[in-house]
């Protein structure tokens, strides 16, 4: 689905922003919680008390979800969710096409409607409060669009209107490069520079949380660069951000956790590193060396694996072997000088648990 041009038009915006109006197309099915509570992904059962305190007298999650469900037909998009982000946090939801992940932040924003689960965000039921919730939330989805005559200086006039205390106009114009674009209109604007427009929309009523889905998509390298440096101000700041995408790289050098879900369920959840460490298969140092014995190196602390091709040592264990593999080296006046360390990347353990998701509906 491409970002900015599909689904909520301009018009669906203003009435879900002034009276609570759910966009047109959106389905309209009606909350259906299980009668028997029944235990999520993180152990907490169904029907648990959410958006509360914690013992500590610590704020309420920012989001909060207690085994959400959303289905079409007999196509279950959303299968059992369960999730928290953390007040201040920068989460990423990160997901293949077709995951779930853009139906469950429309769902969070009351854009959709749910069929089964609990759900608070900001300690609103987006059912419920989805007015009053969304004066609270900024955010730049995949389908957003705008007419295409309106001018971007235009739009960023209209919705300031929609907040009392609006940010500064020239605030968002520099930080997202938009002065040249002003007198532009929005179907002349190339797909980056929508999605640019798109960010500077929902950063403008100074948001407690921010959505961003597909944030960098259409972006140049560069475009991607700062803006993920805008994303981390934002954050310090002092909002909650929630950052949807299938792209790894931009998960792993933004969030402060990452929820992986295939196809509408959680199949991880943890800082990127963690990750890592969970899922990956250890790591591998190699180096050449025609003339080491390599029955000597059998029982190396850390090690699993000793093997041989051609000149090309390969020694591979858990985390600690790299080092120990260094230190005889050293200790054996044998220092290699292209000895490397590999290691799994989040990358590698995105596939490994998304590898056969085959969906289409995001």
């Amino acid at each position: 689905m491409t970002a900015g041009v599909v689904g909520l038009t301009l018009g669906s915006m203003i009435n879900t922003l002034s009276t609570g109006v759910r966009s047109p197309g959106a389905p309209s099915s009606t909350l259906r919680p299980s009668s028997t509570p029944s235990p999520g992904a993180n152990g907490r059962r169904h029907g648990a008390p959410i958006g509360a305190a914690d013992a500590d007298g610590h704020p309420p999650p920012a989001i909060e979800i207690d085994g959400l469900t959303k289905r079409y037909g007999e196509h279950t998009v959303v299968d059992g969710l369960d999730l928290r982000v953390n007040d201040g946090e920068l989460f990423g939801l990160l997901g293949t096409n077709g995951a779930g992940k853009t139906t469950t932040v429309e769902i969070l924003q009351g854009l959709r409607s749910r069929d089964g689960g609990r759900v608070r965000v900001l300690g609103l039921d987006p059912e419920v409060d989805g007015t009053s919730l969304r004066r609270l939330i900024g955010a730049q989805l995949q389908s957003t669009a705008l007419p295409d005559r309106l001018r971007v200086g235009e739009a960023l006039r209209l919705f300031a209107g929609f907040h009392p205390d609006p940010r500064p106009a020239d605030e968002l114009i520099e930080e997202w490069n938009l002065g040249g674009l002003l007198r532009q209109s929005f179907g002349s604007l190339s797909g980056g520079q929508q999605q640019r427009l798109f960010v500077a929309l929902a950063l403008i009523g100074r948001p407690r949380l921010v959505i961003l889905d597909e944030l960098t998509q259409n972006l140049d390298p560069a475009g991607r660069r700062s803006t993920w440096e805008v994303v981390r101000q934002v954050q310090a700041a002092g909002a909650t951000v929630l950052l949807v995408t299938h792209d790894v790289e931009e998960a792993q050098r933004l969030c402060d956790r990452i929820a992986v879900i295939d196809r509408g369920r959680l199949v991880a959840e943890g800082t990127p590193g963690d990750l890592v460490d969970r899922l990956g298969d250890g790591v591998a140092v190699t180096f050449t060396d025609d003339e080491l014995d390599l029955a000597a190196w059998e029982g190396l602390p850390g090690a699993t694996a000793v093997s041989r091709i051609g000149s090309l040592v390969r020694i591979e264990g858990s985390g600690i072997v790299a080092a120990h593999v260094g230190a005889r080296l050293v200790a054996l006046g044998r220092p290699p000088r292209d000895l490397a360390i590999h290691r799994p990347s989040l990358e590698d353990c995105f596939l490994q648990l998304t590898g056969t998701n085959q969906g289409a509906t995001s």
